[in-house]
């Protein structure tokens, strides 16, 4: 990876003040959205909202000018990752409703030794992780976990661990999760490369933070499993099968990277093969080519009728109606930013620094998620200061930097992190046993990712 590159003239955005008096806004604004998120416990949503006007007011611009740069944030934000989170949502909620993810769970871990079991947890946690947001993922395999450690007789950090591992980095690498979908749509990536290049990011870093801390962690922490739980009372008989399941799930992703290799090798828009790989690649498309199909292999494959199919697609729509206010209040947050100028002002400064792109926008991330607990809100917010940095790269060093900032996004999780208690909770562990557990892990998968970003931007 190459450091900050020159930019065009109609990329930069003339500052609407002095550079100092632009990241004094900036900060007032961040420090903003941590005191209201942490201290005052204010929804998220609310919070982007004041912090934006609070960056613009602080600039000295006019309020309306601000009011219209936030708007025009949060509607094309909207626009442009509503429909995937939905559609994502609707996936999952398959997924999990036919039994699909118990199916991938029971059939890989029961074909795997004890030696292996934590290797098998981290695939199994991965594949779950790949179409579902973490907590649903968490939710679906603690009583698996559970059962796994109990069976085995280890630690339930030792098998727990390496899930989590599979379930983080997808979360945080992976499109159609919120971050890195937010994040390639503020950085203009291109999401079949960044998918592609996500997964290849994420493989080693769920080994190195997965089964090898894990093993490491499981002789730190020592929790006995609880027998809260019992798969073996489980429905087997409509589930989908394991070949049906997999390839359900991996539909989209092969209809997307399909479409990023087409545009490699034949790179001809007049080509009719890659005219047709444009459309059935294109994210929206290729979610709801994957919807469609599931509707099929996740519903009517194992008895759903018509009604019941449609209530568990309806169903997987308002837990994420926040979701979608927060992402789409950062895409305001961040045009206010983009329209103030500081993007050109901190891309000046980091081309003077000759500071590498790539570990800028991981240690903007770091910053921000130490500070309000918020993956999400760190990777809008550390998106949002790069937008002027990536003007001029390529398509896969700006899909770098989005999975730089994906990274960041994720460093330890501590108590002002929702996850921090839920894994908690879930794990029965008191605060230190988490912090020495999940949040180093986080830490771990924070660093090997960022690691393995910076060796791929050597090449890319």
């Amino acid at each position: 990876m190459e450091l900050v590159r020159p930019m065009m003239a109609d990329d930069l955005v003339e500052p609407v003040a002095a550079g100092w008096h632009l990241v004094l806004a900036a900060l007032i604004g961040i420090a903003l959205l941590v005191v209201l998120i942490t201290v005052l416990k204010v929804h998220p949503f609310i919070a982007l909202i004041l912090g934006g006007l609070t960056v613009g007011i602080v600039d000295g611009q006019d309020v309306n000018t601000v009011l219209t740069s936030f708007t025009t944030g949060f509607g094309t934000t909207a626009a442009g990752v509503g429909a995937l989170i939905a559609l994502g949502a609707m996936f999952a909620k398959l997924l999990a409703d036919s039994g699909g993810a118990d199916q991938v769970v029971d059939t890989i871990v029961g074909r795997s030794s004890k030696a292996l079991l934590p290797w098998a947890m981290a695939l199994v946690g991965a594949i779950i992780g790949l179409p579902m947001f973490f907590e649903i993922g968490l939710v679906l395999l603690m009583p698996v976990i559970y059962l796994v450690a109990r069976r085995a007789q280890v630690s339930l950090i030792t098998v727990g661990i390496p899930a989590l591992a599979g379930l983080s980095a997808m979360h945080g690498f992976v499109p159609p999760h919120p971050g890195p979908v937010t994040a390639i749509d503020l950085l203009g990536a291109n999401l079949g490369v960044t998918l592609g290049l996500g997964l290849l990011v994420a493989i080693p870093t769920i080994i190195v933070a997965g089964p090898l801390f894990g093993g490491i962690a499981g002789r730190w922490v020592v929790v006995e499993p609880p027998h809260t739980y019992d798969t073996a009372e489980r429905d087997v008989a409509n589930r989908p099968s394991f070949g049906v399941t997999i390839a359900t799930i991996l539909l989209p992703v092969v209809l997307m990277l399909g479409k990023a290799i087409l545009d490699i090798v034949i790179d001809d828009d007049t080509n009719m093969v890659q005219r047709v790989g444009d459309v059935i690649g294109n994210p929206l498309i290729a979610l709801l080519i994957a919807v469609l199909v599931a509707m099929f292999t996740f519903g009517v494959g194992v008895g759903m009728d018509k009604n019941r199919l449609s209530e568990t697609v309806a169903a997987s729509l308002p837990p994420i109606a926040g979701i979608l206010l927060i992402v789409s209040a950062g895409g305001g947050f961040k045009q206010v930013l983009v329209d103030s100028g500081i993007g050109t002002v901190l891309a000046d400064w980091a081309k003077d620094a000759n500071i590498s792109v790539l570990l800028l926008a991981w240690v903007l991330a770091v910053l921000i998620r130490l500070a309000t607990g918020s993956a999400t809100v760190a990777t809008i917010t550390a998106s949002s200061l790069m937008t002027s940095l990536v003007a001029g790269m390529s398509t896969g060093e700006v899909s770098l930097v989005v999975l730089a900032v994906g990274a960041g996004s994720l460093f330890f999780s501590h108590v002002n992190d929702a996850g921090f208690w839920l894994v908690k909770e879930y794990f029965g562990m008191t605060v230190g046993q988490t912090v020495k557990t999940w949040s180093l892990m986080e830490t771990v998968l924070s660093v090997t990712g960022l690691v393995v970003v910076l060796i791929l931007g050597i090449f890319i």
